[in-house]
């Protein structure tokens, strides 16, 4: 362990979705924004697609936990979380009544699809959402795709009863393209992809997650010509970020070197085997939001966005912070239960925190909301 050699809590690059740890980076603010925006909205489908390690499993769980949030003093929210979509279509109308704790007696395809008509219509009637969150949806098959559009038919005059979140890689834009999907493509939408990061958002990302966990001193022990080597040997995709910054620590600390330099970042890279192929660092691009206004152009609504984003993210650390570590260490529990039981944990702790979060996300639906009504206009 090399938290205590570097001052550290805990250990600030786990491969894992903790909220605390959630950095807010250009592509991830644009990602997190408009699927809020989609859910609270109503929209439907909404896509999200991104190379391998990116980011988008961080992003839909941190959607999760700022509408869970939300749902705690308004506008109740019910969800299902598919995290392996290679199932058959029996099989997949199985998991999502299970997700959705839909009690339903009767094992034949009618009957089940009857009792989630009613599930959805009753939480319409609350004023709450239905939200089916599926994961490597890249995996998903012809027919399981045709099931999902089928399921999205469910909707009344006014609004769309299901909203539907498909999260995968690139693969999944090819799919969606072939012809025999041109009407599920037809019902998407909202979408947006996520990038490798840039070098200064590299830096960026690796100075908050040492501050997450404790880190204090003055001088990162990640000096600028480290992480530009950390940009070369991972492209700036956020998990090889994390599994290097990682094996750079535990060598440190085994060579008693407070300062990582050059020779440690490449030994990491060999045990890592990540590529030594030399590439140029991403420009620093301007925080905008894909899809909205005009490029370049200045948008009153992008400071909105920003402030509503941070402040969404400021109080989802905090609030996650107030958990104990008997609360967060629940393995046996879906990534759905582990968020409700973190909810409910500090529902009744913070609850000025939940006037916050209500306010944020409400800005953040009404900035977006705006701001298409100014790009259509341009």
């Amino acid at each position: 362990m090399y938290t205590s050699f570097y001052h550290l809590r805990e250990e600030p690059f786990r491969l894992t979705s903790d909220p605390r740890f959630f950095h807010l980076a250009q592509p991830h603010a644009s990602a997190l924004a408009t699927l809020v925006e989609a859910v609270m909205r109503r929209k439907g489908f909404f896509l999200m697609t991104g190379p391998i390690g990116t980011g988008k499993t961080t992003v839909v769980h941190t959607a999760l936990q700022i509408l869970t949030e939300r749902a705690a003093t308004s506008h109740p929210i019910s969800s299902a979380f598919i995290l392996n979509p290679t199932l058959s279509r029996d099989e997949f109308l199985e998991m999502l009544l299970a997700e959705f704790e839909i009690p339903c007696a009767a094992s034949s395809k009618p009957a089940r699809l009857a009792a989630l008509q009613r599930m959805l219509l009753e939480t319409q009637r609350k004023g709450g959402t239905s939200l089916l969150l599926i994961d490597e949806a890249h995996l998903l098959t012809p027919e399981l795709l045709e099931e999902i559009r089928l399921l999205s038919n469910s909707d009344t005059y006014q609004e769309k009863l299901l909203q539907i979140v498909l999260c995968g890689q690139p693969e999944l834009l090819g799919i969606l393209r072939k012809p025999e999907m041109r009407a599920l493509r037809q019902r998407v939408a909202s979408s947006c992809s996520l990038r490798p990061l840039s070098l200064p958002e590299v830096r960026a990302y690796i100075s908050e997650r040492l501050h997450s966990a404790g880190f204090r001193a003055a001088n990162s022990p990640f000096p600028p010509q480290v992480l530009e080597e950390i940009v070369r040997f991972t492209e700036g995709v956020p998990r090889l970020v994390n599994l290097l910054c990682d094996a750079c620590l535990t060598i440190g600390c085994k060579a008693h070197r407070p300062v990582i330099d050059v020779v440690i970042v490449e030994e990491a890279a060999k045990e890592l085997g990540l590529s030594e192929t030399q590439i140029e660092p991403l420009i620093e691009e301007k925080a905008v939001i894909p899809g909205y206004g005009v490029p370049g152009k200045e948008v009153a609504g992008d400071v909105i966005i920003g402030t509503a984003l941070d402040l969404l993210v400021q109080a989802m650390k905090k609030r996650s912070a107030m958990v104990s570590q008997a609360n967060a260490a629940r393995p046996e529990l879906s990534i759905k239960e582990q968020v409700a039981v973190a909810v409910n944990a500090i529902h009744e702790q913070d609850p000025a925190g939940n006037k916050v979060i209500e306010s944020a996300v409400d800005s953040l639906v009404q900035a977006m909301k705006t701001r298409r009504t100014s790009a259509m206009e341009l």
